[in-house]
């Protein structure tokens, strides 16, 4: 992920987490700022 995920976040419309090259979750940047598994894993919280 953006080395500032939070922010890249923030602005985006839509995002893609990749992992190990494949795309894991996607969808609207702002529904995945507030997924909890993304939160945990990518967002410190």
């Amino acid at each position: 992920m953006e080395q500032n995920a939070y922010q890249a976040l923030e602005i985006a419309d839509r995002a893609y987490v990749l992992e190990s090259g494949v795309v894991k979750l996607h969808g609207a940047a702002r529904d995945l700022l507030n997924n909890s598994e993304v939160k945990k894993a990518y967002l410190g919280g």
